[in-house]
C-alpha cells in the first residue's frame, strides 16, 4: 500500500501542475524560455518510470488508436517536407501534445481523480484571469493579454475554464466558484475577443441545455455583468474607451486578413489533399498562395485551427485530428448515460462544454498549440473509463454477494 501511495503522489502533482501552469506559460517562459515545459516533461519521464516499473501499459482506448495513427501521418508529412523552414520546429510541437494526451489519459483513469484535474485547470486560469485585468487596469493594456502575448489566446484559455466551475460546485465552494467565475469571465471580456464571446456563449448555452446550469443563473449573470461594467466605466473609463476604440478601428482589418488567410489554407489543401504542406507549412508557403497580400505580414497563422491543421497535415490527417474529438465527445456522453445523477455526469457536462467552447473560440483562432484541446480529449475518456470500472467493480461486487446468498 505504501508503495501505490507512493507512486500516486509525483503522478497526481505532476499531472496537475501540467493542467495548472498551462495558461500561465507566458509567465514562466519570461522566467526562462523553457520553464514551461518542465512540468509535462517531468509528468511524461516519471509516468514511464512508473508503468516500466509496475509492468503495465496504458489501457488501450479509440484514442490512443487515434493519436498513434495521427503521429504516423504526422512523421509521413513531416519526412515528405523535410526541407521546409518550419517543418522540424513545428513537428516538435506537435509531438509533445500527442504523448502528453496519452500521459493524462492514463493516469486520470487511474492515479488521478478527473476532479482534481478540473480543478487544477480552473485554478490555473483564474491565475491568468486576474492577470489578464491586472494587465488592463494597472499596466494600462488596451486589450488585456496578461501571461499571453496574443489576447485572444488568453481569452481561449479562459472561457474553456469556465464550464469547469461547474463540475466543482461542492458544498463551501460556492463563494470561491462565484469568485473565480466572475474573474475568468472578467478577464476574458477585457481581451475583447470576439472568438471567445462566441466561444463562452456557446459552452454557457451547453451548461443550460445539459441542466448542469440552472436557468436562475442568467438574471444573477446579467446583474454581475452590468455592476462590473458600471464598476470599470468609473475605474478605467480611458483605458475602456481606447480599447474600444483600438478594436473598432482593427476590427474591419482582421476579418479582411483571416479571409485572405483562409482562402489561402484551402488552396493549400486543395493542391496537396493527400500529405497537405507539412507541420509548419502554411507560415512557409502563405505569401507565394495569398500573392503577398499582407505585405507587413508574410509568415503568419491561419487563426483557423481546421483550415490549417487539414492544409499542413492533409485529408487524412485532419480526419484524424477530427477523431480526437469524435473519440472525446462519444466517450463523454457514454459517461454520462452509464454515470446517471452526481459527480461524474456533471464532470463529463462541463469537460463537454469547455470543449465546445474551445472548438467555437478555434474557428478564429489557431489553438492546436495549446494544451486545453488536448486535455479535454484524454479527461473525457478518462472519465469514461473510470465509469467503466467502477461499474464492473459494482457488478462483481454484486455477484460475490449473489453466490454468498
Amino acid at each position: 500500500m505504501a508503495t501505490e501511495r507512493e507512486t500516486r503522489a509525483p503522478l497526481r502533482i505532476l499531472a496537475c501542475a501540467t493542467v495548472a501552469l498551462a495558461p500561465v506559460e507566458g509567465y514562466l517562459t519570461a522566467l526562462q524560455s523553457q520553464l514551461g515545459k518542465l512540468a509535462p516533461a517531468l509528468l511524461t519521464l516519471t509516468w514511464l518510470a512508473v508503468r516500466l516499473r509496475q509492468g503495465r501499459l496504458p489501457r488501450p482506448t479509440p484514442l490512443h488508436a487515434v493519436l498513434a495513427l495521427l503521429g504516423v501521418v504526422l512523421a509521413a508529412t513531416a519526412a515528405w517536407h523535410a526541407t521546409g523552414p518550419f517543418t522540424a520546429e513545428y513537428t516538435l510541437r506537435w509531438l509533445p501534445f500527442l504523448i502528453v494526451t496519452v500521459v493524462l489519459a492514463d493516469v486520470a483513469g487511474r492515479e488521478v481523480p478527473v476532479r482534481w484535474l478540473l480543478l487544477a485547470a480552473a485554478a490555473g486560469a483564474t491565475v491568468a484571469g486576474a492577470g489578464a485585468l491586472y494587465s488592463l487596469v494597472v499596466e494600462g493594456e488596451a486589450r488585456a493579454s496578461g501571461p499571453q502575448p496574443d489576447p485572444n489566446d488568453l481569452a481561449y484559455f479562459l472561457v474553456a475554464a469556465v464550464p469547469l466551475l461547474a463540475a466543482l460546485n461542492r458544498r463551501g465552494r460556492g463563494v470561491a466558484l462565484t469568485a473565480a467565475g466572475v474573474v475568468l469571465v472578467a478577464g476574458a471580456t477585457a481581451t475583447f475577443s470576439r472568438g471567445g464571446a462566441l466561444g463562452l456563449a456557446a459552452a454557457v448555452g451547453w451548461l443550460l441545455v445539459r441542466r448542469v446550469l440552472p436557468w436562475r443563473v442568467l438574471p444573477a449573470a446579467a446583474a454581475a455583468a452590468a455592476v462590473l461594467g458600471v464598476g470599470a466605466l468609473l475605474f478605467a473609463g480611458p483605458q475602456l474607451e481606447r480599447a474600444v476604440q483600438e478594436k473598432s478601428f482593427i476590427a474591419a482589418s482582421n476579418v479582411d486578413t483571416r479571409e485572405l488567410r483562409w482562402q489561402a489554407a484551402a488552396r493549400m489543401l486543395t493542391a496537396h489533399p493527400v500529405l497537405g504542406v507539412g507541420p509548419g507549412g502554411f507560415r512557409e508557403h502563405y505569401a507565394a498562395e495569398s500573392h503577398n497580400a499582407e505585405v507587413d505580414e508574410q509568415t503568419p497563422v491561419a487563426h483557423n485551427m481546421y483550415l490549417e491543421v487539414a492544409a499542413e497535415l492533409g485529408l487524412p490527417g485532419f480526419a484524424l485530428f477530427a477523431g480526437v474529438v469524435t473519440t472525446a465527445a462519444v466517450a463523454s456522453e457514454r459517461t454520462i448515460r452509464r454515470a446517471g445523477p452526481g459527480p461524474p455526469r456533471t464532470e463529463a457536462v462541463a469537460i463537454q462544454g469547455s470543449l465546445l467552447a474551445v472548438l467555437v473560440t478555434s474557428t478564429f483562432l489557431s489553438e492546436q498549440y495549446y494544451l486545453p484541446f488536448w486535455s479535454l480529449a484524454a479527461l473525457a475518456v478518462a472519465a469514461e473509463t473510470r465509469v467503466r470500472r467502477e461499474g464492473l467493480e459494482e457488478g462483481s461486487a454484486d455477484a460475490g454477494a449473489a453466490r454468498d446468498q
